[in-house]
């Protein structure tokens, strides 16, 4: 059965998901070794997370990309994810979805967050048919993110280059079976309706 065109999905438990970011060493090790973002992290520039760790693989080069070369998978609190994506405004004009494109424009200066939908990647980081999501937090939802809904930060880096050289080997059945595991994202009822194109 083929995948929904724009589907959500997460490593998640019933309180938390975890997201993915990249960043240089000064930032990501002393976030993940004291599971908070550091005072050098810009709490008032848009920051993008990703739910779909081979999407952030894609984004960084698994982890050899300069200014990135320190994966973070960052658990945060459902609610907190749910209250971003409930303000949230698509990052692109979508006729049919917005009223007409001035009205768009006015509500994604206003959102705290934003969406884009990216091609999927296979363990090759090849796109795939289907959308992963992309989450954009600014202002309230970017303090929210550091400082309230953050539960934990671990350094996934070793493993993004363990996965990525079974990977350079051939070996990709193996690097699937190192894949964190990601599933359908339950959604309640309505939360996505003006994101979907």
């Amino acid at each position: 059965m083929a995948e929904p065109q724009h589907q959500l999905r997460a490593r998640y438990t019933g309180s938390t998901v975890v997201v993915y970011q990249a960043y240089s060493p000064r930032l990501g090790v002393p976030a993940a070794q004291k599971g908070r973002f550091p005072p050098a992290w810009q709490r008032d520039r848009m920051t993008w997370i990703k739910p779909s760790f081979l999407w952030m693989m894609y984004r960084c080069g698994w982890g050899t990309k300069e200014g990135q070369e320190t994966v973070l998978a960052v658990e945060i609190t459902r609610a907190g994810f749910e209250w971003a994506l409930a303000r949230a405004c698509l990052s692109h004009y979508e006729r049919g979805l917005h009223s007409d494109r001035p009205s768009w424009k006015r509500q994604l200066k206003r959102a705290p967050a934003r969406v884009q939908w990216d091609p999927e990647r296979d363990v090759r980081l090849r796109p795939l048919p289907h959308r992963a999501l992309q989450l954009g937090l600014v202002g309230e939802a970017a303090h929210r993110y550091a400082d309230e809904w953050t539960v934990s930060i671990t350094d996934t880096t070793a493993l993004a280059h363990e996965i990525h050289g079974h990977v350079r080997d051939g070996d990709l059945d193996t690097a699937r079976r190192l894949l964190p595991p990601e599933r359908p994202y339950p959604v309640p009822d309505g939360l996505l309706d003006h994101l979907r194109p």
